[in-house]
């Protein structure tokens, strides 16, 4: 028997004990009236605590003041302990809710929860950004009336989601994601966007990689193989027998040179770091010079702008290579005639290596490109002018290896400027 039912039937008890006596000896009128304002006392005691009780429990706080008198402030007590563990608890979760969403709105990738209708619950910005999604407005939307693309349409609807879908969205064209589809919690799915651009572009460079060298060396090998074959089969002349034999020298260097560049391509990006000794600037700039005079062999007027101060610290090969591809455009994209400026400006915040020409110049839209290995702008003056379609990309990554940047200008028809930005910390001897 609980201890508040005892106290009550103790109180009743001691009302009767009262009223009894007063009954017997006053009136019985007078022991009713004493019973029943035992009763109403009792009962008026345990109102006053239930009120507010009632009154607590339309608005439930952590009150420390919520006591009361008797059995009731155990009552109170429990509930004031009750109500502190429920807030604690809540809170707590609601702390673990909102690290997850916040890990949610670090991640890289786009997050979009999806109901059993495919409407959105949730999404990170970084799917807002990806998809152009508002979620304060969207949330609650079907998906598929945000992205209309037909192609994620069907992929949702189809439901087979073993393969993600890779695509260009309406609002970010120039971006390639691939979004795979996440069943979780029976029906629910998950959307987990990629950016996959930047491996798209890889992709694509590396089959337009293996589609130019195939092609660069095709084309030397079907001259060779039918120079070979007509010399096999047909009795020719000293004379077309020498010339023949001129050609397939000729192709079988252009294979060499493509090789060779292949080979410092390649030494390029798997060397480790650069070393940091100085590089004499007076000696690579005279040397850079006798190479474009040999090369031009008189046709074009080399002059070198230096006001001798300042070296480089790298690797002098590297440098020696990167500076001498930039040189050696130059000359073969300059008709005769022309000028080709090599300049070296050294500072302390930094220090500038510039090839400028008056050469045939470049369109702004190949810019970009310029640097991609096997990329060019005209392939049938590039392979007259002797060029592998690699040099470039040599110095590109020459530059970069040294922390440089590569800065092109170009007019058509006016000439074009190649400019490598060293950092201060590349340079020596200020």
């Amino acid at each position: 028997m609980s201890s508040q039912l005892i106290r009550a039937l103790l109180l009743a008890l001691l009302s009767t004990v009262v009223a009894l006596p007063i009954g017997y000896f006053v009136a019985h009128w007078a022991g009713w009236t004493v019973f029943c304002l035992g009763l109403a006392l009792q009962m008026a005691f345990h109102f006053r605590n239930f009120a507010r009780l009632d009154r607590w429990s339309h608005n439930p706080v952590v009150d420390a003041s919520l006591e009361g008198e008797g059995a009731w402030d155990g009552i109170f007590g429990r509930l004031y302990r009750h109500e502190k563990d429920l807030r604690e608890q809540i809170a707590q979760r609601d702390h673990e809710i909102a690290m997850l969403i916040a890990a949610g709105q670090a991640l890289t990738d786009g997050v979009v929860l999806l109901d059993l209708h495919d409407q959105i619950i949730f999404c990170n910005t970084t799917a807002e950004t990806q998809l152009g999604l508002v979620i304060r407005t969207d949330r609650g939307q079907s998906v598929a009336n945000i992205v209309r693309q037909p192609e994620f349409v069907a992929y949702l609807e189809e439901g087979d989601f073993s393969r993600p879908l890779t695509m260009r969205t309406e609002r970010r064209e120039d971006r390639v994601f691939s979004i795979h589809i996440i069943p979780y919690a029976g029906n629910r799915r998950l959307m987990q966007i990629k950016d996959v651009t930047q491996t798209d572009r890889l992709d694509r460079m590396r089959r337009d990689f293996v589609a130019n060298v195939s092609h660069e060396l095709r084309t030397p090998l079907t001259v060779l193989a039918g120079f070979l074959e007509t010399l096999q089969e047909f009795d020719v002349d000293r004379e077309e027998r020498n010339r023949y034999i001129d050609m397939m020298s000729e192709q079988s260097k252009r294979m060499q040179s493509i090789v060779q560049d292949l080979l410092t391509l390649s030494s390029i990006e798997s060397a480790p770091p650069p070393e940091s000794d100085p590089v004499d600037m007076v000696n690579l700039l005279d040397k850079l010079r006798r190479d474009a005079e040999a090369l031009s062999a008189g046709r074009h007027t080399i002059i070198v702008e230096t006001d001798g101060q300042g070296d480089l610290r790298g690797s002098e090969p590297e440098l020696i290579s990167a500076f001498g591809n930039l040189v050696a455009n130059a000359v073969r994209y300059t008709p005769a005639g022309g000028t080709i400026r090599i300049s070296w400006h050294a500072t302390p915040q930094g220090a500038e290596f510039a090839v400028q020409d008056t050469g045939i110049g470049i369109d702004p839209k190949h810019i970009p490109r310029l640097t991609e290995r096997f990329y060019r702008v005209d392939r049938g003056r590039s392979r007259d002018a002797g060029g592998t379609g690699l040099g470039l990309a040599i110095v590109k990554h020459s530059l970069n290896r040294h922390q440089a940047q590569l800065e092109v200008k170009s007019t058509p028809g006016t000439g074009s400027r190649f400019a490598a930005k060293f950092p201060a910390s590349r340079v020596a001897g200020l």
